[in-house]
């Protein structure tokens, strides 16, 4: 049986027919869907270019194809392109699929009701929350569209979770209360991270990794301010304004980049902030954790963060804000609300100036990261795709008789 996959990304396409990511859901991810389904389809935007970039992975492999849909960015050209996507869409899915849809998601909003009315059953990975994605501060919309599409968005994704035969949700119970399953429905706690045995540090934070002041790091796309790179950067320079010495390195890239490296020009602390682009998962990334003390993660939107997951793996004392599934990561003392410099640069100050509070930290959060080891994971995934695929043949069997 194939599966066809509908998600948010975006891909890149170059002339020879390859099809690439910049970041998440290379190749590997894919394969996984395969230990129970023959096929997948991946249904996605993607963009043609000339060719690819260093540090581009291969997302299409073997049993792993993509049907993209038209390529567009926002809202608005959507709304330009939207007959052309919904057809391609509706062209991508056949009624011999299985089908899995990754939410919020814009596809997922306009296919999910066409599915519903032919019938054909679909499984739900609930991944993020578009009431924290179009929330103030993370969405540069004009009001009344971040108002309108924070209302659409949500009842879509409530409408979504009480239709689907099967869901999966990465967090625990935070996603799970708002858009609540229907009472039938098969439903799994599923988090979207998997750690190799290589992501686990050998020793943990016991002091300073570097000589001088203390060195933080966020990492985050920044396409978009859901990590809120630009609260941590006023928060650094509080921070600094208050005597802390420390020096802050950003991991990711984005059309963001230039305004938030402006900012740090603005508040005078261009010297202590880093920007390194976006670098390959792995390896580099764990390199740049392990020179760190302390990880800050300033978002104003999660589904389930791997970033801070990978740190607590290194060992790494963290402080995030309450949103999303961050709460079912870290203690209330370890939290601030989003938003909020100055809580934030206080609770820097706090840990960073309490070395034992620290140790207890790491110690706390790699014993946290062990729960999401890939070998534990890895059957609660696989029971998921059963059912989904179970619930496809029960209801293809339905339609012969």
């Amino acid at each position: 049986m194939n599966l066809a996959v509908i998600l948010e990304h975006r891909f890149l396409g170059t002339p020879d027919g390859a099809i690439w990511t910049s970041t998440t859901f290379a190749y590997p991810f894919w394969r996984r869907y395969l230990e129970v389904f023959d096929s997948v389809r991946v249904v996605a935007r993607v963009l043609d270019v000339p060719e690819a970039m260093n540090g581009w992975k291969r997302a299409d492999g073997e049993s792993v194809t993509f049907a993209p849909v038209p390529y567009y960015v926002g809202p608005q050209q959507f709304l330009l392109r939207c007959v052309k996507v919904i057809r391609a869409l509706r062209r991508a899915v056949a009624l011999e699929d299985a089908v899995i849809l990754r939410v919020p998601s814009l596809l997922a909003n306009w296919l999910a009701p066409y599915l519903s009315r032919r019938g054909q059953p679909f499984g739900l990975e609930v991944v993020g929350d578009p009431w924290d994605v179009f929330s103030p501060g993370a969405a540069k919309y004009a009001w009344p569209v971040r108002v309108f599409a924070r209302w659409w968005f949500t009842q879509e994704l409530r409408k979504q979770c009480e239709a689907a035969a099967g869901l999966a949700y990465v967090t625990q119970s935070s996603l799970q209360r708002r858009y609540p399953p229907a009472k039938r429905a098969y439903c799994a706690r599923l988090s979207d991270v998997e750690l190799p045995g290589l992501a686990f540090a050998s020793d943990l934070w016991t002091g300073k990794r570097e000589r001088g002041g203390s060195s933080l790091i966020t990492v985050g796309m920044l396409e978009q301010l859901y990590k809120g790179v630009d609260v941590l950067i006023d928060a650094i320079a509080h921070c600094v304004k208050g005597g802390l010495d420390v020096r802050l390195t950003v991991v990711g890239d984005g059309r963001h980049r230039g305004a938030l490296e402006a900012r740090c020009v603005r508040q005078g602390i261009e010297q202590r902030v880093r920007f390194l682009g976006q670098l390959p998962a792995g390896e580099p990334v764990r390199a740049q954790l392990d020179r760190a003390d302390l990880f800050v993660l300033a978002s104003r939107v999660e589904g389930l963060p791997r970033a801070m997951i990978e740190a607590m793996a290194r060992g790494l004392p963290c402080i995030g804000t309450t949103v999303g599934g961050i709460p079912e990561l870290l203690p209330p003392e370890d939290m601030v609300p989003p938003n909020d410099a100055w809580a934030l640069a206080a609770k820097i100050a706090a840990v960073l100036n309490d070395p034992e509070r620290m140790v207890q930290m790491s110690r706390r959060n790699y014993q946290k990261a062990l729960e999401y080891r890939e070998e534990l994971l890895r059957e609660k995934r696989l029971a998921f795709y059963r059912r989904v695929r179970e619930i496809t043949e029960e209801w293809h069997q339905s339609q012969a008789a």
